[in-house]
């Protein structure tokens, strides 16, 4: 299966919004059950959108959006950041998220780090970035050691328990 990474253009934005917050969704569901609140917020996702150095990509296969990831890019520091990375619900286990990831890390070669952040209760995505990835867990964020300058709608709380991930190029 060929996996091609498109920036995400204006008329893409619903639709990639709509299936990143049903990946999160199902992926919080799977683990939890079925919840009223909402896992990823539009704002959440708004906000990375509009911070400075993001892009968004879709990946597309057989010209339908199976997935994407938004990064932000230093390009003077090149410590660059994966705010998300998701594969569209129903579509997981068959590779598309380590193509992401890789076509990601193809696009932008100077990069010297990536960073990124997972909740503890998602499993699949720690095996993805530590064994499939390459990424390391530098740290473990929870109610004795919180996230430094979390924002209070941040997906999940860093006092309930997140991992900063890294790798180094």
């Amino acid at each position: 299966m060929t996996v091609f990474l498109e920036k995400v253009n204006n008329n893409d934005l619903v639709q990639y919004k709509k299936e990143m917050q049903e990946a999160f969704q199902k992926g919080y569901e799977e683990v939890y059950g079925k919840t009223e609140g909402v896992i990823l917020s539009e704002k959440e996702i708004d906000s990375s959108l509009n911070k400075e150095g993001a892009v968004a990509y879709k990946a597309v296969v057989d010209n339908k959006m199976v997935g994407g990831a938004l990064v932000v890019i230093d390009k003077k520091t090149q410590y660059n950041h994966l705010d998300f990375l998701f594969v569209k619900y129903g579509m997981q286990s068959k590779g598309i998220g380590g193509k992401i990831w890789f076509g990601i890390e193809t696009l932008y070669p100077d990069t010297k780090v990536w960073e990124t952040y997972t909740p503890y209760f998602e499993t699949r995505n720690i095996h993805f970035y530590v064994n499939v990835c390459g990424f390391h867990i530098v740290a473990f964020f929870n109610e004795k050691h919180p996230m430094p300058d979390t924002p209070e709608d941040f997906i999940g709380d860093g006092d309930e328990g997140m991992f900063e991930l890294r790798k180094q190029l």
